[in-house]
């Protein structure tokens, strides 16, 4: 075998990770002198083939070949090539396989409808919020994370859904400091699984901000519509503001006055008008009106995750690993 640990390192970035991921799929047990030891050397990089989704026999021979290339289909993502693609697509089945294996298998989201979830989130709620989606994915066995450490260099993903032998993980990239935004990515990602995009062992990834409009994708446009449904009741609300033009203050001021009329959450009924009005910028400024300062929302995500998984069985270093990119715990 040859190469050290810093050409391997190297040659890891270079297939398109991002340092961030190469340093959280490292084991925990590796020290310099480990080097030494061929035993050593081939099962760290068993340990990064397991956590990066690469092939450990390429792996062990220096070199870095992808598992996964072909399963993903990115929903508007430009100017990525084929080996960032790969590395993402395998990286997100690496992520996705791990937490369905620490996840109590449950019902599932495949095939339920809009109408049906939002009336059993409904049942002791006035309005369909992110920790009811959190708890309606989670109850039926399908792990919700936020990614704190992103596979590639350059963030290029906004949320991930996986499949892996007939489940389903998501996957959150972006950060939001007010919980209407990842309430209707959520929404939008259990729509792609409800709906049947993604299969028993297919990839999703959505590089763009499902709130901001989709653009003539036939997917995109059933997600969002399952999204308005489960969270407004309507693939096609009747949203009525009294102005034709409004700024972020007027809106949040209109939202906040007209949520209970709709019985919809008001940072979700600002996305809505922002969605029907195309005024995506003005309702994300009306959010600190809606919210206040707001608090980074993937805390809240990844505390329901770290209660819900059972790592007991990943394997030392998966569970570390899976430490290290949730920030669940110091890894």
């Amino acid at each position: 075998m040859t190469g050290t640990t810093r050409e391997l390192r190297k040659r890891l970035r270079e297939a398109g990770l991002s340092t961030e991921a190469v340093e959280a799929a490292w084991p925990v047990w590796w020290e310099d002198g480990a080097e030494a030891s061929p035993s050593a050397r081939a099962e760290l990089r068993f340990a990064l083939a397991r956590n990066l989704g690469l092939s450990a026999k390429a792996l062990v021979g220096e070199r870095v070949e992808f598992v996964w290339r072909d399963t993903a289909r990115f929903k508007h993502l430009a100017d990525v090539g084929a080996e960032a693609r790969a590395a993402l697509n395998s990286f997100g089945a690496s992520v996705g396989g791990a937490l369905v294996r620490s996840t109590t298998p449950g019902p599932g989201l495949v095939g339920i409808s809009a109408a049906d979830l939002r009336g059993m989130l409904l049942d002791g709620s006035a309005t369909v919020d992110l920790l009811g989606l959190l708890t309606a994915c989670w109850s039926t066995g399908t792990p919700v994370v936020h990614l704190r450490v992103s596979p590639l260099a350059t963030k290029s993903m906004h949320a991930m859904v996986v499949g892996n032998g007939g489940r389903h993980a998501v996957l959150l990239s972006r950060d939001a400091r007010y919980p209407a935004l990842t309430a209707f990515t959520l929404a939008h990602e259990i729509g792609h699984i409800a709906l049947g995009h993604v299969g028993g062992s297919g990839i999703i990834v959505d590089a763009e901000d499902p709130a901001s409009g989709a653009d003539g994708d036939d997917e995109e446009l059933a997600a969002d519509r399952y999204a308005l449904e489960l969270l407004m009741g309507s693939p096609d609300p009747d949203i009525r503001i009294n102005f034709d033009s409004f700024n972020s203050a007027e809106l949040a001021d209109a939202v906040l006055r007209a949520a209970p009329e709709y019985g919809v959450e008001p940072g979700t009924l600002a996305l809505a008008v922002a969605y029907r009005r195309d005024a995506y910028p003005v309702a994300m400024a009306a959010m600190r009106f809606i919210y206040g300062s707001g608090s980074p929302v993937w805390k809240a995500v990844n505390q329901v995750a770290a209660r819900e998984l059972d790592l007991t069985d990943a394997g030392s270093d998966s569970t570390a690993f899976l430490a290290r990119i949730l920030e669940l715990r110091d890894g």
